[in-house]
């Protein structure tokens, strides 16, 4: 059986301020490389960021929590790049209060999984796992001991790392919205946050491409 990729993401968030923000949106969707994004409007301040996902070649709907829905639709052709530079989602970053428990979970609905990582981030997760689905990867990271509610609750959507043609470029068309270029945790990448100020319910990420390989 083919291994899952993204259908879609659906995103509880204004169409609009994503228009603003140099991505192309048009009846409500936004073709983000081959995976659309699906903004649902009208909801409440709980059901605003990513509501869920539709999967590809599942063997299985039940992600631990993560929303899922399994989709029919065959892969399509990769959007153009935005206005703003991006050109396709480098991954999605999920979380869970217990990363083996929802690992095993992916793992059975037929995900698959490249590593784990037993180091922190910069932002305090102290490991991750990478599944890959299809151009895009799943990064779920643990969650903080700290801002652990309950360990036994379900795993959820966190945001986006989007990859751009020009990093500097799209950090000087979003101003004030993008905070500095930093290195990336992948060696030789580079990385700039969107804002909270910018008005996404959506945590992005922008993110340059992976160094070209030189043979020898």
């Amino acid at each position: 059986m083919p291994a899952p990729t993204i259908d879609e993401l659906l995103v509880g968030d204004d169409p609009e301020r994503w228009a603003e923000l140099g991505f192309a949106v048009a009846d409500g969707c936004c073709l983000v490389g081959g995976v659309q994004l699906r903004f649902l409007t009208g909801v409440g301040a709980g059901e605003r960021g990513i509501r869920g996902w539709t999967l590809r070649d599942l063997a299985d709907s039940e992600l631990d929590g993560l929303p899922t829905t399994a989709s029919e639709q065959p892969p399509r052709s990769p959007a153009l790049a935005h206005p703003n530079g991006v050109v396709a989602i480098d991954h999605v970053v999920a979380a869970s209060p217990s990363l083996d428990r929802s690992v095993d979970a992916l793992r059975e609905a037929g995900l698959d999984l490249r590593r784990m990582r037993d180091e922190p981030t910069p932002g305090g997760a102290p490991r991750q796992a990478f599944f890959r689905l299809g151009a895009e990867i799943l990064e779920l990271i643990q969650e903080p001991g700290d801002s652990i509610g309950h360990a036994d609750g379900p795993a959820r959507f966190w945001g986006l790392a989007l990859r751009v043609e020009d990093l500097d470029e799209t950090v000087r068309l979003l101003g004030a919205h993008v905070g500095e270029i930093r290195p990336a945790v992948q060696r030789g990448r580079r990385i700039a946050s969107l804002r909270r100020a910018a008005g996404l319910a959506v945590p992005l990420a922008f993110m340059s491409a992976a160094p070209a390989t030189t043979v020898t």
